[in-house]
């Protein structure tokens, strides 16, 4: 059975402490300080951006044709991509509070004008990485739109009315998924350059956290973790 397994975590207060026996706390701690030392200076960062600092995680004994293939998100503790781009295809209700808290937004009358143009939807999808859909609609965008934003990985996540939209975004830019397909090496964004270095020792632990309990075996499925900056040099932590 390869059904995948699903799982979220609410990264509420705790920051993974006393949880890493597995992970040299040190050298954690000493790659963070090369890592932000080459890419950031007095002045800013050293390369004209803030460049993203991504976690690339390698599994061993795992048989992605036989082994259950794994899906899971997680709450970070800080935001890990302020520059995230959210979009969401709202209602009246949610386009009037998009629009106070300057959050981009569509409406259905938008995505019609797409006439379920393949090359026009994916244009759409490309210039945002992710989107909301009021769950008004989240039902009917797949007939005005066809199955693209689908294939394309872009498929809205439901917002209700009572939810806060701007937090909901928030959230959105703090939140890392795993998720094992064909090959046994997995990535995410776990922050930024410009970030406090304890800020993101917790975002990295608690990323690393996360993905070991998902594993069958947990640690003994872990090769090997690295940390690196978007132009920096490779950290390895594990």
């Amino acid at each position: 059975d390869r059904v995948s397994t699903q799982s979220t975590w609410e990264a509420k207060g705790w920051h993974g402490q006393g949880k890493m026996s597995k992970l040299n706390l040190t050298l954690l701690e000493t790659s963070i300080t090369k890592i932000l030392g080459d890419a950031v200076t007095e002045k800013g960062p050293t390369r004209g951006f803030a460049e993203s600092v991504d976690l690339m995680i390698n599994l061993k004994n795992y048989d992605v044709n036989k082994d259950k293939r794994f899906a899971g998100t997680v709450k970070l503790p800080r935001i890990a991509r302020p520059k995230y781009r959210v979009c969401i295809i709202a209602d009246a209700h949610h386009q009037e509070i998009a629009k106070k808290c300057d959050i981009p937004c569509m409406n259905m009358d938008d995505l019609k004008k797409l006439n379920k143009n393949k090359k026009q939807v994916k244009q759409m999808c490309q210039k945002h990485d992710v989107f909301l859909a009021s769950d008004s609609l989240i039902k009917t965008i797949p007939r005005v739109v066809g199955p693209h934003m689908n294939r394309a990985g872009k498929f809205p996540t439901a917002v209700s009315p009572a939810e806060d939209l701007k937090a909901k975004v928030e959230d959105m830019k703090s939140t890392l998924k795993f998720q094992l397909k064909k090959v046994l090496c997995l990535g995410a964004c776990v922050g930024h350059v410009q970030m406090p270095p304890d800020d993101l020792r917790m975002n990295i632990q608690l990323a690393i956290n996360f993905l070991v309990s998902l594993l069958k075996k947990q640690w003994q499925n872990i090769k090997s973790i690295y940390i690196k900056s978007s132009m920096g040099k490779v950290q390895r932590i594990y």
